[in-house]
């Protein structure tokens, strides 16, 4: 028992330790960085609120200083928009980015591949100088890679340039709030 509970505590302390590090190089406050969390949670909790979205919708919810951006698919236009009304009324979400489509569910390849994506351009940023790839959420579907963050125009410039030339990269979504030095 003491072993398990030693493994829990040594994870529970890299959580933590992560999540220190990734407050102390964002923009957002730690209260703004909680409800992001906060509204990615109650984005989920609605995806699995009835047997009729589980079973049409594979849409992944992410949050960023109150805009919530939700990629993914879905079966039919209904659903989106019920979807994107409910996203909307969770407090503390400002804007919600749909971009989800109307189509038949990706497979795990294509997934696999949407994983490889999003850390090639996240090893991109984080090689890049004068870029603080903590301050750039990458969220990959189907190809289309999409940029979060609170940035600077040069900074958004110089990620939205990384990504592009990641192989696979369809398209690049500037999903960014701008943040003047």
């Amino acid at each position: 028992m003491a072993v398990v509970l030693s493994g829990c505590v040594e994870a529970l302390i890299g959580v933590v330790a992560v999540t220190t590090v990734d407050i102390i190089h964002d923009r957002r406050t730690v209260g703004e960085y909680i409800d992001d969390s906060a509204i990615e949670i109650k984005a989920r909790n609605i995806l699995v609120s009835s047997d009729e979205i589980r079973q049409a919708a594979h849409v992944k919810p992410v949050s960023w200083n109150g805009i919530l951006l939700a990629t993914g698919e879905v079966d039919n236009e209904a659903i989106k928009r019920d979807l994107v009304a409910r996203f909307g009324q969770i407090q503390g979400v400002r804007q919600v980015v749909d971009e989800t489509t109307i189509t038949s569910k990706t497979d795990l390849g294509t997934r696999t591949n949407d994983a490889w994506i999003s850390s090639k351009v996240k090893s991109r940023l984080l090689l890049k100088t004068g870029l603080d790839a903590n301050r750039v959420k990458v969220v990959t579907t189907r190809g289309s890679v999409y940029l979060m963050g609170i940035v600077t125009r040069a900074e958004a410039t110089d990620a939205v340039e990384y990504a592009r030339t990641v192989r696979g990269v369809k398209r690049v979504v500037k999903v960014f709030e701008y943040h003047e030095e």
